[in-house]
């Protein structure tokens, strides 16, 4: 699929004091883009986290902010209103396979709600190109390995995943009405500093540094494609510079895989925390938990061959930048993040 070059000068960041949101700030106003970042701020996990990226983001120039629950129709419309962006990057969404299983509604209007306004606000201001943040959920069970775009998902294991096959239904539909470019990114397992509290690296790390067991799920007979977060805004800055093309009858949109493209064993990966920490993790094997999936593996040919980059950071490498960022954060504040 062919691709114009986009150079943006002011870009919408949803989702920006959230984890891949921060970072993707920090690369675009590195980069000399001007940014104004939305977020809900919503209580999922410890808001001080939240808190101090956006401090963070909000001393840097270029960085402009407005707390803003996608889901209002009206406030949403508005900003799109009042606001130029050359392009769009939507990350904002509630997460987390496993608390969509307990709380499936939550899913509703963050994730489904959310992004028909985003994409109603990018259709009326022409935005050059929509990118915007799937999952490799969608992919459920049962797929073989490794995961290329073409496989099946439609047999979501939770409404999470369901939340987010829907998001890519949603942008075919408006790329074919409305010739609106856009392209959905199904990110693998990302990891790194600046983290959420939810995810397990964090909550392995946590325990492991006070001494109290980690639930090890499926016995550990788990393969996940950990993805560094860093290699996964590089992803996402390059594919932004690439809005798709209509071609004949094909709408003006892709879907493309963002994996390390290298699976690791969950044990395996346990270990790497243990040898970065320098400390035994006391392991607590439990059996699958309902909406996981035992395998997750990208194949990430189509990246490579749209912006001549596939994420390659060695597990070793970003787990290590994990702990240090997390000493260091528990130093400066005291206490880690609480999970809720």
């Amino acid at each position: 699929m062919s691709a114009d070059f986009l150079q943006p000068r002011r870009v919408l960041v949803t989702g920006a004091a959230g984890f891949i949101g921060y970072h993707l700030c920090e690369r675009l106003l590195d980069d000399g883009v001007q940014v104004l970042g939305v977020d809900s701020l919503t209580p999922y996990y410890d808001p001080r986290l939240k808190a101090d990226r956006l401090a963070r983001l909000s001393a840097r120039e270029g960085f402009r902010f407005e707390r803003l629950d996608l889901a209002d129709r009206v406030a949403t419309a508005e900003l799109f209103a009042r606001e130029p962006f050359d392009a769009v990057l939507h990350l904002a969404a509630q997460a987390g396979v496993r608390y969509s299983v307990e709380n499936p509604l939550a899913y509703l209007d963050s994730n489904l709600a959310g992004m028909m306004n985003v994409l109603e606000g990018c259709r009326h201001a022409r935005v050059g190109h929509l990118v915007y943040a799937s999952s490799s959920s969608v992919y459920g069970a049962g797929n073989t390995m490794p995961l290329s775009e073409d496989k099946v998902t439609d047999r979501p294991v939770s409404l999470y995943a369901a939340s987010k096959k829907a998001n890519e239904v949603m942008a075919y539909s408006y790329s074919h009405l409305y010739d609106l470019p856009a392209t959905g990114l199904r990110l693998f397992t990302v990891y790194g500093p600046w983290g959420r509290p939810d995810m397990a690296i964090f909550r392995f790390v946590r325990a492991i540094e006070e001494r109290a067991p980690i639930d090890v799920y499926n016995h550990g007979q788990m393969r996940r494609d950990f993805t560094y977060v860093g290699d996964v805004v590089e992803a996402i800055v390059r594919v932004m510079h690439r809005p798709p093309q209509r071609e004949g009858a094909a709408p003006p949109q892709r879907i493309l895989n963002v994996g390390n493209s290298s699976p690791v064993m969950l044990m395996d990966f346990i270990a790497c925390l243990e040898q970065a920490l320098g400390k035994v993790a006391d392991k607590r094997l439990l059996p699958m938990q309902p909406g996981d999936v035992p395998d997750t593996w990208a194949d990430v040919t189509r990246l490579g061959e749209l912006t001549g980059f596939s994420p390659a950071t060695p597990i070793r490498e970003g787990v290590q930048r994990f702990v240090d960022w997390y000493r260091a954060y528990v130093r400066e504040r005291g206490e880690p993040p609480a999970a809720s």
